[in-house]
């Protein structure tokens, strides 16, 4: 790409920026919890529609994708899950396609008066724009419409398709991402612009969610002896199920991108529950887990062994040894992906464009780094040989009170993501 186009675009953004932030704003103020999501797509479709891209809205039919792999198991009905695709067309087909993926999905805000401010009514100070998803992902999303903003604003569009995807689902199943696989959309590279901090995530852990389910017998609580609590059954499956934890992050487990890192692997105890009234003892008890895997280790091996794990445990137990644990899996069955064992020349390509653009937005070299979470790339890179560039802005307290996203690291990456596409796609006039 020519020198004079790399400072027209990073022109063009800085041009933008205040529409840029006031479009966040706007989308962030849309409380898209799951199930809650139609708001905020109505946002995306009306923009993307605005500007001239081919609207594809659908519902999210399970039975389309339960059979695919990567299929994340679910609780409850699907029919408030919606995606929305705008596509770019290329008139001349020059240059290579590309998938902007980002997720409109965001986690629950939690007790409001452990916010500053309200989570979705969004403020900016200091540099800052503060609300629950402000920064996960939906700067991201601001940033890959903008991007492509920019180029039209320079009198260009890409010489490739590209495909701006807005999915639900990330933060509990990936499934929306999958749909979009089973609906057809492909492309020789995808970028999802997560908030890692201006770098690029070379791999990814798997995560496994599942509920583990305790029954006791009712007694009063002054007969405490005579009966079985559910809820102080959890504890001794809570510490086996960590002890297998500690074994699994073991230095002879670590693959490579993880081998400098002494606990990459965490398992999280997210939600208990259990009982009736005070005065009884717990008859029952569901406790809800995370656990981690790495990239390259089996979903099925991994979940055999939890099974083990608890159900030993379980033998162990007076009262539980007479009345097993069920597990049940919902959420999250997704496997580990590393982009850094991609060694195709679509792969190299796109991480040297990548490069050359970040250096070109901030002046220094691409960082790139493991991550200990997961993210949509999964589905691209393991499902279809797509290179999938997770890259995107600053943010902080994701998942937390008072998150933020920094608004100099958005204009940043909106710059390096128009380079990118510019250099990824090529460009054709208007």
């Amino acid at each position: 790409m020519q020198d004079d186009l790399k400072a027209r675009l990073c022109d063009a953004v800085d041009a933008g920026f205040d529409r840029q932030i006031a479009f966040l704003s706007e989308l962030t103020s849309h409380p898209s919890t799951r199930g809650n999501e139609q708001s905020a797509q109505n946002f995306m479709a009306d923009e993307l529609s605005v500007r001239g891209y081919e609207i594809d809205r659908w519902q999210i039919d399970v039975a389309e994708i339960e059979n695919l792999p990567g299929f994340s198991p679910v609780i409850g009905p699907y029919d408030d899950a919606v995606n929305v695709v705008g596509t770019h067309r290329s008139n001349t087909q020059k240059g290579r396609s590309l998938i902007l993926n980002g997720h409109i999905d965001v986690v629950p805000e939690g007790p409001l008066d452990m916010w500053d401010t309200p989570p979705f009514e969004p403020r900016v100070e200091g540099g800052w724009l503060y609300g629950r998803g402000g920064g996960d992902m939906k700067a991201g999303l601001a940033s890959n419409l903008f991007a492509l903003d920019a180029l039209r604003a320079c009198g260009f569009a890409p010489a490739g398709d590209v495909h701006f995807q807005s999915v639900v689902e990330e933060e509990c199943t990936g499934n929306g991402a999958l749909a979009c696989l089973a609906r057809g959309y492909k492309a020789d590279a995808v970028l999802i612009p997560e908030p890692f901090s201006e770098h690029l995530v070379t791999a990814q852990l798997g995560v496994i969610w599942f509920q583990v389910h305790l029954k006791g017998r009712p007694t009063h609580v002054a007969y405490a002896g005579s009966g079985a609590n559910a809820i102080e059954a959890a504890f001794p499956l809570i510490k086996a199920l960590h002890d297998m934890e500690h074994r699994w992050n073991a230095a002879e487990n670590r693959p490579d991108d993880y081998a400098h890192m002494d606990h990459a692997l965490n398992l999280n105890v997210g939600k208990i529950e259990g009982g009736d009234w005070t005065s009884s003892v717990p008859a029952w008890s569901v406790f809800d887990v995370r656990m981690a895997i790495f990239p390259g280790q089996s979903i099925e091996a991994a979940k055999a062994e939890i099974e083990e794990v608890i159900l030993d445990a379980a033998r162990d137990n007076d009262f539980l040894r007479n009345s097993l644990p069920e597990i049940v899996y919902h959420g999250f069955h997704a496997e580990g992906y590393a982009l850094s064992q991609d060694s195709s020349e679509r792969a190299i390509s796109a991480i040297e464009m990548l490069g050359r653009a970040h250096q070109a937005a901030t002046g220094q070299e691409l960082v790139r780094e493991a991550i200990t979470a997961t993210t949509d790339a999964r589905f691209f890179g393991l499902y279809a040989d797509t290179p999938a560039l997770v890259y995107g802005p600053r943010a902080e307290a994701i998942h937390g009170f008072n998150e933020r996203v920094e608004l100099e690291s958005i204009r940043r990456i909106t710059k390096a993501t128009a380079m990118f596409i510019a250099d990824w796609c090529d460009v054709e006039e208007i």
